[in-house]
């Protein structure tokens, strides 16, 4: 899986993820939003256009990176989402907890 991070306007960052998230990235996923946070950076951004595959260790860091976003006065959405992913957030009811957007700039307007 291939990682990018982008800093946006008003400190909001975009992780890009390309490839598989699953047991095995999962662990880079959660240093990346980490590695935000300690940036001053809690509004993160997770970009999963061109995420293939979503496991329960990839929903794990996604939540997990949801939980340490809002406790440092942040948030973690998801944006574009492929339908893989949209599957997997729906049969686990995690799509009222880990919200999804069209793009970071309709999840943060202000950022």
């Amino acid at each position: 899986m291939d990682l990018v991070s982008i800093q946006h306007p008003g400190g909001v960052t975009e992780l890009a993820l390309d490839g598989r998230l699953n047991m095995v990235t999962a662990a880079r996923v959660r240093e990346a939003i980490h590695e935000a946070i300690v940036a001053n950076s809690a509004s993160i951004a997770v970009d999963l256009s061109k995420t293939s595959f979503l496991d329960s260790s990839g929903l794990g860091a996604l939540v997990w990176g949801l939980k340490a976003a809002r406790e440092a006065d942040g948030d973690l959405v998801l944006v574009n989402p492929t339908e893989q992913v949209v599957l997997v957030l729906d049969l686990t009811n995690m799509n009222a907890t880990l919200r999804s957007f069209e793009s970071v700039a309709e999840a943060y307007p202000h950022g």
